[in-house]
């Protein structure tokens, strides 16, 4: 079993920051694939970011490659993802998942894990 809990959203203005924090619990998660998705009233949850196990691999939606960077701290049990420029479009709430194998990240399905999800807003 894991459990993650996801912290860091807050209300930001157009082009700032934010570093969105993942921890998890259970000494296993250093073996599990993360990834972050979003998702606002009324549309799907989306793929945002991956990350393999080791953390050597990643992957990003398109519209955000070049701003938001995901890593992870496996000492630490927890998954970062920095959000620069943000942009209006980016507010939602922002959830991780964890899954064991696979690398299509962006597979919402595969995920077996889900946090409770924070929300970013950004302010034009």
């Amino acid at each position: 079993q894991v459990q993650l809990l996801e912290s860091g959203g807050g209300l930001v203005q157009y082009g700032g920051s934010l570093r969105l924090s993942c921890a998890a619990s259970g000494r296993t998660f250093s073996r599990y694939a993360v990834g972050w998705f979003r998702q606002t009233p009324g549309k799907e949850r989306e793929f945002v970011a991956g990350i393999s196990w080791s953390g050597s691999t990643t992957n990003y939606a398109e519209p955000v490659k070049g701003r938001f960077t995901i890593s992870r701290d496996n000492a630490k049990n927890t998954v970062y993802l920095q959000v620069n420029s943000l942009k209006p479009e980016d507010t939602a709430v922002y959830y991780c998942a964890a899954r064991m194998g696979g690398t299509r990240y962006n597979d919402r399905g595969a995920y077996a894990y889900w946090g409770q999800g924070t929300q970013v807003t950004v302010s034009s």
